[in-house]
């Protein structure tokens, strides 16, 4: 078997086992403590988060404090980021709520609407945004999961993918207030 062609049954088995591996965020739907995104992200939030590479290696740290408010079915979050480099980035959410578990999300720098979905203790959303890398603009797949703890702590982590492959991800730690 030549080289190119077990390159290209390994990158076939790696995509099909890619697409086997999700998790439906339903089996969640018993789970305590109960996550509510508008009750949890009204007020002031607050964050600390990383930036990994698909090796591992930590590329940015940074914080975010968080502005919520919910009306009319609508939950508004306003982001501001502060890098450990002293970069500055702001993203503003949209929420509506569809029912008790769904919601359609937009936000300033995701194209389109992203559809959002809630049940017992996690959150999950997958959406496209475009990240600056050495200059380039290049396109992700976010598959963004909120788990809350115990102790009302939200651990929040995303895969950043790029035809279908994880080449990083992102973990924050919420708190409230």
């Amino acid at each position: 078997m030549t080289r190119s062609l077990r390159i290209g049954y390994f990158f076939t088995l790696l995509f099909m086992l890619a697409g086997c591996a999700s998790v439906n965020i339903e089996d969640y739907a018993d789970s305590e403590p109960r996550l509510d995104i508008a009750e949890y992200f009204a007020g002031t939030t607050r964050a600390w988060g990383m930036v990994q590479d698909y090796s591992g290696e930590v590329q940015r740290r940074f914080t975010v404090e968080i502005q919520g408010t919910y009306e009319d079915d609508t939950l508004t979050l306003d982001e501001a980021f502060v890098f450990s480099d002293g970069e500055t980035d702001q993203r503003v959410w949209t929420f509506k709520r569809v029912d008790e578990h769904r919601w359609i999300g937009t936000a300033n720098d995701v194209e389109g609407q992203v559809e959002a979905r809630q049940y017992g203790h996690a959150f999950h959303m997958r959406y496209p945004l475009e990240i600056e890398i050495n200059g380039r603009m290049i396109s992700f797949t976010m598959d963004d999961w909120m788990y809350l703890q115990p102790d009302g702590r939200l651990i929040n982590r995303t895969a950043m993918r790029k035809f279908g492959v994880t080449l990083g991800e992102i973990t924050l730690v919420f708190e409230q207030g």
